[in-house]
């Protein structure tokens, strides 16, 4: 895969993992929507300060918009993985301080 393509793919993977819409995510990144369309379209290349600024965006690291796309989904958790993991805790909390408050005991009293 050449590295215009796969720049396009992992940008495309990361705007969309994080629920932004390309105006959303031109708007963040300070860049034109059109720059960004042209991005993912592999109709551009981009300066060094623009794969920054897009890596800063994303939270990713800088290697992971040049890594092969499979790589990366193997190394990070997709947005879905991680609102899944934060409604579970929230639940788990939830069923303890609901099974706390039921027991009467005080603050205290908890060791």
């Amino acid at each position: 895969m050449q590295v215009r393509k796969r720049l396009s793919t992992n940008i495309k993977a990361g705007r969309e993992n994080l629920g932004y819409t390309q105006e959303k995510f031109a708007e963040i990144a300070g860049l034109s929507t059109q720059t960004i369309s042209d991005i993912e379209g592999c109709r551009t290349w981009v300066s060094d300060k623009t794969l920054f600024k897009l890596a800063e965006v994303l939270r990713v690291d800088l290697s992971q918009l040049l890594a092969p796309p499979h790589e990366e989904k193997c190394n990070s958790f997709t947005k879905q993985q991680i609102d899944l993991l934060r409604q579970f805790i929230k639940d788990d909390i939830d069923k303890r301080l609901d099974k706390f408050f039921k027991s009467g005991k005080n603050i205290g009293q908890v060791p």
